[in-house]
């Protein structure tokens, strides 16, 4: 038997009838014939490669699949194992010096590939039906949310609502509904609806759908103003949890990486609304956005008072113990940030979980965890020596902080760790603050 030559490798001019496998797939239907299915362009072809790249990932019938690249293929060869694969790979598979079929692992005796011209045929046209539902999807969708765009500037009441909500669930969905909005002055169009006689059914469903837009420089600006803002912090006190989520990535969107007029939107109500948002440890999706968003407004330093205020500390401090890495590094940030003001200080002295809670994360978590509870430690032990400093070490602060000095952690890390060490230690004297370490001799 001859030993496969890729030097001497041969192209055989026939079909390689697959249909049988093709059916049992399901590609024909289970039934017979495989002609070309109109594509509805006459005689030109759609193009294989761009039909693939523009199609949603889907369920792609494994016979059209290259073993080799497990993508599918645009140019089916097959050997004279009965095995199939794209031309491009199995000429790499060659090239690399082997001598065999990739899925059997055969030895080849005959070096001949077969243009596999019936599976070929049966991926395009199989493709073909996809990409040309999807276009057909896509200018129902396209024509249909023109529609409600149209009928937005006639209709009001309950009619204006049902429009409205499926807008929503359309621009959720398709992508090309988005585009469609924007493209036809729809935004504007939608933000009008936004007014201090606004339904709270309307408020609901325009900022279900503005949130899913992508927004310019100018719709933001408009949606900036305090009256509208005001009425997105009253639909997210009153609304679902879905719509509370929606007011909040909203609000977000609109105000991060801008130079907002805090007094505008940092309300109270919005800041007392996002509290009561993320202490709802039933709905993880609205925790996540609310602590972003708050960490976005405590990011301008004239907020912070006012956040601390409204109770904001201990309520964050209590939920540390329940989050998951994402959220606890969301809240220290929070709370670094309050621990810049000396109010913010005085609150997180004065609760008595924030010192047992913020210790034990110190190694457990993350680095970046670690890092800023160390930087809170420091402001409150710094705030108030006598008091703070004599709680942490017997929450066991100093053993925690040898860890860290003794880790691979950052050198900024180690040396804030030694400072605070000292700090803490500055109140005993060396034999006592060892016993209340309670460290191990080798530790000593």
């Amino acid at each position: 038997m001859p030993m496969y030559q890729p030097s001497s490798r041969r192209e055989v001019d026939s079909q390689v009838l697959d249909l049988e496998t093709a059916v049992k797939d399901g590609v024909l239907g289970g039934g017979g014939g495989c002609g070309v299915i109109a594509t509805g362009f006459g005689s030109e072809k759609l193009d294989l490669k761009l039909m693939i790249e523009e199609l949603e990932p889907m369920d792609v019938p494994m016979v059209f699949i290259c073993p080799i690249s497990l993508e599918p293929m645009h140019d089916p060869v097959t050997l004279c194992t009965g095995q199939t694969y794209e031309r491009s790979n199995i000429l790499k598979w060659f090239s690399l010096g082997h001598c065999t079929c990739p899925t059997t692992m055969q030895e080849l005796w005959d070096d001949s590939m077969t243009p596999n011209k019936t599976l070929q045929q049966l991926i395009h046209s199989w493709f073909s039906q996809k990409y040309l539902a999807m276009k057909k999807r896509s200018e129902d969708v396209q024509g249909r949310v023109k529609e409600i765009l149209e009928n937005l500037k006639k209709i009001k009441g309950q009619a204006r609502v049902q429009a409205l909500k499926e807008l929503r669930q359309v621009v959720q969905v398709h992508g090309t509904a988005k585009k469609t909005v924007v493209e036809n002055g729809g935004i504007g169009l939608i933000s009008s609806l936004l007014g201090p006689f606004t339904t709270h059914a309307v408020g609901c469903e325009v900022i279900g759908v503005l949130v899913n837009l992508n927004l310019d420089l100018n719709s933001m600006s408009d949606l900036l103003q305090p009256a509208k803002i005001s009425l997105m912090v009253d639909i997210l006190n009153e609304g679902s949890i879905e719509t509370k989520i929606n007011c909040t990535r909203l609000i977000g969107m609109l105000i991060e990486g801008t130079d907002f007029a805090s007094q505008n939107v940092a309300s109270l109500s919005l800041l007392v609304g996002l509290l009561r948002l993320v202490k709802d440890k039933k709905h993880p999706n609205g925790v996540v956005a609310g602590l972003n968003l708050l960490k976005t407004i405590c990011s301008h330093e004239p907020v912070r008072n006012s956040f601390v205020n409204v109770g904001a500390v201990p309520q964050l401090v209590e939920l540390i113990p329940g989050l998951n890495n994402e959220c606890l590094e969301l809240v220290l940030h929070i709370l670094e940030l309050l621990s810049s003001t000396p109010e913010g200080r005085l609150a997180l002295k004065d609760c008595p979980s924030t010192i047992p809670n913020v210790v034990k994360l110190l190694m457990k978590a993350s680095e970046n965890c670690t890092q800023l509870a160390l930087s809170i430690l420091w402001s409150i032990c710094k705030f108030a020596p006598e008091e703070c400093a004599s709680l942490a070490v017997d929450a066991g602060l100093a053993a925690k902080l040898l860890l860290v000095i003794q880790s691979g952690c950052n050198p900024v890390l180690k040396q804030r760790s030694a400072e605070l060490l000292k700090l803490c230690s500055l109140n005993y004297t060396t034999t006592i603050f060892i016993s209340k370490c309670k460290l191990t001799r080798t530790i000593q």
